[in-house]
């Protein structure tokens, strides 16, 4: 245990990457509480999410929250040696609940992902079969396609995310300048091309775009007010693509949470968000 933090710092190795895992003490109340996995948003650290972990926690929910592939607590670094993308961030999801799995046996278990993050968790239930998760919870998700931003932002975000995707396949790696942190160029290349198309890639030769029509999982979908990466009208073209899972789609405003919020602050002013993650648990 750290000194200066709430929670224990344990990994999990999968395909010659180590993943950095946080796992936050159980919540005053009965044993068994639901669980919440956390996977941030891209270039995002674990320990970002300490203030929404305390809010879920207050609401009663066990909370874990994991590093993605190449952030924070994980390896490798990303770098021009680097080859993996969207597939094995969706693979690593698995990994890491598998590694839990003592721990969420007989407990409500709860998917949260934070945009690349829901990304990879919704593509690792689309790709794994059978869902090993009772809910999906996705917080400001959206698929960046340039065509569903309102007003004509969509003009601007098209050359911006191209231009981002050029770059990271000129130098074969994403140096990180202004946007996302430093990313292996996989991961650049798979959310360039939903920018571009609308679509989710194919992965390791599977139609990811097809598959997420098969998710069954039950979904909580939270779109957040003010977010300058993925506005509401994001979350909505994601959400048309779950034609076989039961999606509650929902609205975080600037009202309820009592403080300004974009794609990022959400977190430090999650507290009646936390109470909506910890109603969808109850109902999984």
């Amino acid at each position: 245990m750290r000194g200066d933090t709430e929670y224990t710092q344990e990994f999990v190795d999968v395909d010659g990457a180590r993943l950095g895992v946080q796992v936050y003490p159980e919540p005053a109340g009965p044993p068994g509480a639901p669980v919440v996995v956390i996977w941030p948003a891209m270039g995002v650290r674990a320990r970002y999410y300490r203030p929404f972990a305390a809010a879920l926690r207050a609401a009663g929910l066990a909370v874990i929250v994991a590093d993605l592939r190449g952030t924070g607590a994980s390896t490798p670094r990303p770098s021009r040696a680097c080859r993996y993308g969207y597939a094995e961030l969706a693979a690593d999801v698995g990994a890491v609940l598998d590694a839990l799995k003592p721990r969420l046996d007989g407990r409500t278990t709860v998917l949260l992902g934070h945009s690349l993050g829901g990304q990879a968790a919704l593509l690792h239930l689309a790709l794994s079969g059978p869902a090993p998760v009772d809910g999906l919870a996705l917080v400001a998700v959206g698929l960046p396609y340039w065509r569903s931003y309102p007003g004509r932002r969509g003009w601007g975000v098209l050359p911006y995310t191209q231009g981002i995707a050029a770059v990271a396949a000129a130098l074969r790696v994403w140096p990180g300048w202004g946007f996302g942190g430093r990313q292996a160029h996989g991961v650049i290349r798979d959310w360039a091309y939903t920018a571009r198309t609308g679509r989710f890639p194919r992965l390791d030769g599977v139609d990811a775009e097809a598959a997420v029509t098969t998710v069954t999982t039950p979904v909580l979908a939270i779109s957040v007010d003010d977010d300058q990466y993925t506005p509401h009208p994001t979350m909505d073209l994601l959400c048309a693509k779950l034609t076989a899972a039961p999606v509650t789609r929902q609205r975080y405003s600037v009202a309820e949470a009592g403080a300004p919020l974009d794609h990022f602050t959400w977190v430090r002013a999650g507290g009646p968000l936390a109470e909506r993650v910890a109603a969808f648990a109850a109902r999984c």
